[in-house]
C-alpha cells in the first residue's frame, strides 16, 4: 500500500483501502492513505488540458494556467496536500459563503432569506436577467446580485469597517493572517462594469442595503483576498465541523446557520452547473473563477482543489475532477452513491462540461 501505479481507478482504490485495514473508526482511510488518494489524484489529472482563463479579468490571465493541488482538512485539524496546496491565488467566488454566513451571524437566519433569497436561478453567475425574472430579484447569496445584497447588510459603519469586520471573519475561519491582492483588487474594480449595472439595479429595486459604489467596493475586496488552497480547505473545515474551527476549537458558527450556508451551497454553489455537481459528486460546494473550489462532507472532511483554467461556467475543470474523484473513491455523496465506476473514472468524462 506504500505505491500505487498511475492512472489507477478510484473503485480499486477504495477496495485497497478497505482491505488494507488502515481505515479509522469514521469510516475514513488513514491520514497516509488519503495522503496517497491525493498524490495518485493530483498526478492522473494534471494530465487535463481543457478551459481557458478568464479574460474578463486582467489580472488573472496573468497566472501559470498549469497550477493544480488539492487539500483535504479532517476534523481535528489535520491538513494533507498534494500540489500547488500553499501557492497563494485569489477566492473570488469561492468567499460568497462565508459572507452569507456572516450575515447570518450578525443579523440572523431569517435576513438572509427575507432580503437575499435562497432560490437558484439557472443563469450564469453575472446573469442581470434573473434579476429581472424573479420576483425577490437578489436571489441568492452565490450570485453575484445575491453576493453583493450580503455584502450591504454586514454591520459597521461605512465601507471600511464593514471591509475589516469581513476580512477579521476570514481570518478567523482560516487561522490564518489572510490579505487582499492589492494587483486583483485594482483589476477588478477598473474592470466590473456589468456588476456596476447589478448593483444599480438591485438598488432601483430596493434590494441592495447601501450605497451602490460603496458596496461594490467591498465586494470587490471580498473577491481579491489572496488564499492558498490549504486555508481554504481549513475555512471550508469549520463548515464541515459543524462551525468549529478544528485549529482553534472556537464555535464560530451555530449548526443552524452552517445548514442553511450548506443548503444554498448545494442549490447554487457551481452556478448554473449545481444540478449537474449534486448528480455527479453529491457535496455542496463553491467555486470562484479565481480556479479554487471548495466542498464539505459534513461531520467527515472538507476537500478544496485549485487550477486556474475554466470552464464555460466558471468553474476550474481540474478541480472539479480532483473533488470528484476524491468524492467518488471515499463515498462522501450526501445522496448515495456515484454513477457505477466505468461512467465516472476516464479522464474523458472527469472533464466534461469544460
Amino acid at each position: 500500500m506504500k505505491h500505487f501505479t498511475s492512472r489507477i481507478a478510484p473503485w480499486f482504490l477504495a477496495i485497497a483501502f478497505a482491505c488494507s485495514g488502515a481505515v479509522r473508526a469514521d469510516g475514513l482511510p488513514s491520514p497516509d492513505q488519503l495522503q496517497v488518494l491525493l498524490e495518485e489524484t493530483h498526478r492522473d489529472l494534471a494530465v487535463l488540458q481543457g478551459g481557458e482563463l478568464p479574460a474578463y479579468i486582467p489580472a488573472l490571465t496573468e497566472v501559470d494556467p498549469e497550477r493544480f493541488g488539492i487539500a483535504v482538512v479532517l476534523p481535528d485539524g489535520t491538513t494533507l496536500s498534494a500540489g500547488d496546496a500553499d501557492v497563494p491565488f485569489v477566492i473570488m467566488s469561492a468567499a460568497k459563503p462565508f459572507t452569507m454566513a456572516l450575515v447570518m451571524k450578525q443579523r440572523g437566519r431569517e435576513t438572509v432569506r427575507e432580503k437575499i433569497g435562497v432560490e437558484p436561478t439557472g443563469e450564469p453567475f453575472n446573469s442581470v436577467e434573473a434579476i429581472e425574472s424573479n420576483p425577490q430579484r437578489s436571489v441568492n447569496p452565490m450570485v453575484n446580485a445575491g453576493a453583493m445584497a450580503a455584502v450591504s447588510l454586514l454591520e459597521g459603519e461605512g465601507p471600511e469597517a464593514r471591509w475589516n469586520g469581513l476580512l477579521t471573519w476570514y481570518r478567523k475561519l482560516a487561522n490564518a493572517p489572510l490579505q487582499l491582492n492589492q494587483t486583483v483588487y485594482r483589476s477588478v474594480s477598473g474592470t466590473g462594469e456589468r456588476n456596476r449595472a447589478i448593483a444599480a439595479l438591485l438598488n432601483s429595486y430596493g434590494r441592495l442595503y447601501g450605497e451602490p459604489e460603496k458596496v461594490r467596493d467591498v465586494y470587490n475586496r471580498q473577491s481579491s483576498v489572496d488564499v492558498t488552497l490549504e486555508q481554504l480547505a481549513m475555512m471550508a473545515a469549520v463548515l464541515a465541523n459543524g462551525g468549529v474551527q478544528p485549529q482553534t476549537g472556537e464555535r464560530l458558527l451555530t449548526a443552524e446557520q452552517v445548514s442553511a450556508t450548506l443548503a444554498v451551497m448545494t442549490l447554487a454553489g457551481m452556478y448554473d452547473a449545481s444540478g449537474e455537481w449534486a448528480w455527479n459528486v453529491g457535496l455542496p460546494a463553491k467555486s470562484g473563477v479565481g480556479g479554487g473550489i471548495f466542498a464539505v462532507a459534513p461531520g467527515t472532511l472538507s476537500i478544496a482543489a485549485f487550477s486556474p483554467r475554466l470552464d464555460e461556467r466558471g468553474n476550474s475543470v481540474r478541480a472539479q475532477a480532483a473533488i470528484r474523484r476524491i468524492s467518488n473513491v471515499l463515498g462522501l455523496g450526501l445522496f448515495g452513491p456515484p454513477a457505477k465506476p466505468a461512467e465516472t473514472d476516464s479522464l474523458t468524462n472527469e472533464g466534461e462540461g469544460s
